[in-house]
């Protein structure tokens, strides 16, 4: 039997060339900067980068540079298992477009979805003021 878990696509539009939001999105380094709601601070290690969270630390790691846009990483959490995060940096006229997918894990209550939903909405306003400063 097929699992689909329920989704909420998000995205922001942004004056700023794809290259650069790409650039700077994918540098875990800026993630404290931009997405305050996901972490507070970020380091490097031998294994790879440790983000801190309100939740506790969890491992972060990007998919391979590409020239495509994509995003996408992965959130290791408790017991070595990891989160799929999709998203992606698109051309939008001059600017660009990110979009961002947020899936519901079968144990999150619809009120827990709805906040992680603001909080990730709140970290692409912050995404797009800092690009457009």
């Amino acid at each position: 039997m097929d699992v689909l878990f329920p989704s909420r696509p998000l995205s922001i539009s942004i004056a700023c060339d794809p290259a650069r939001v790409y650039a700077y999105v994918r540098d875990p380094r800026n993630l404290p900067q931009w997405a305050e709601g996901f972490c507070k601070s970020v380091r490097k290690t031998e294994k790879g980068w440790i983000a801190e969270t309100p939740q506790g630390p969890v491992t972060i790691r990007f998919c391979p540079d590409n020239p495509c846009g994509v995003l996408d990483h992965f959130v290791g959490i408790a017991q070595g298992a990891e989160i799929a995060v999709p998203m992606r940096v698109i051309p939008n006229g001059s600017g660009s477009e990110v979009l961002f997918t947020l899936f519901r894990a079968p144990d999150m209550s619809a009120q827990t979805f709805m906040e992680d939903a603001d909080l990730v909405e709140r970290d692409l306003l912050s995404l797009k003021a800092r690009l457009e400063e």
